[in-house]
């Protein structure tokens, strides 16, 4: 009888062990929700910065007036875009919504990101309808600045595009984003994310890479010094280099 007794102590106590060890402390919670919420964040940014590269030759048509490249449009293809990315679907996602692989943190903030970059494009239809020019000066680079801009002053998440030597100004590196970016330009492409806490733990720090695609080589591509189109030298990248990165910083609950 006491064997069986102590067994039975044993196996509840090894059992104890092992749930408190699995179990995750409020501080590792807090930062796997704010860490999760950043890297969809960055996603959808650039899912958004693909969806204004696709339709480019669209936005640049000189010949047509009317592109039909509307916020509505934009939004119905920045959906279907990030759902390739990410496995997601953004319909489902929802302050009140129950999807258990999108945190609640994430689902607060997601929506409020596409409607800053709605907006964006909302804006830019004078310049993107505009008949008689081609080169509009709304790309890529353009949206994702002043996308993450609006949504930045709206929230308590900072949201930025950067690179080592942007063209933008807004754009510049701080320290922690350029130490970054610098390490990552050492290295071959990939599709991993940095995460760090900083500020004495107040922070988290979450560094998406951008490598340079084909179509981006018609202005940072070859010959590098050469004007491009948008009056800016060329960097002389060739396809997969480091172009930049998305850099999102949160602030942890709690903290």
């Amino acid at each position: 009888m006491r064997v069986r007794l102590l067994a039975k102590l044993i196996l509840f106590y090894i059992a104890i062990g092992v749930a408190t060890a699995s179990a995750s402390s409020p501080l590792e919670e807090i930062r796997a929700e704010a860490e999760e919420t950043a890297r969809l964040l960055a996603k959808l940014l650039d899912a958004g910065r693909l969806v204004i590269e696709h339709n480019q030759a669209v936005i640049d048509d000189p010949h047509r007036g009317d592109k039909g490249f509307t916020a509505d449009a934009f939004e119905q293809q920045l959906r279907q875009e990030f759902r390739r990315k990410t496995g997601l679907d953004l319909a489902a996602i929802g302050v009140n919504s129950r999807t258990f692989a999108v945190p609640p943190l994430a689902r607060e903030l997601l929506p409020a990101l596409i409607e800053a970059s709605k907006e964006v494009v909302q804006d830019a239809q004078v310049v993107i309808n505009q008949r008689g020019i081609g080169y509009k000066n709304f790309i890529p680079a353009t949206y994702g600045s002043q996308a993450a801009a609006r949504f930045s002053k709206r929230t308590h998440v900072q949201l930025k595009q950067t690179a080592l030597q942007p063209r933008n100004p807004k754009n510049e590196p701080d320290d922690y984003e350029r130490s970054v970016l610098q390490w990552l330009s050492g290295r071959p492409r990939g599709e991993a994310y940095i995460s760090e806490l900083t500020e004495s733990g107040k922070f988290l720090r979450v560094i998406m890479p951008i490598y340079y695609l084909p179509e981006c080589l018609a202005c940072h591509g070859k010959p590098a010094g050469e004007w491009d189109i948008s009056g800016y030298p060329r960097e002389g990248a060739n396809e997969g280099d480091l172009a930049g990165a998305i850099s999102v910083r949160i602030p942890l609950r709690g903290q």
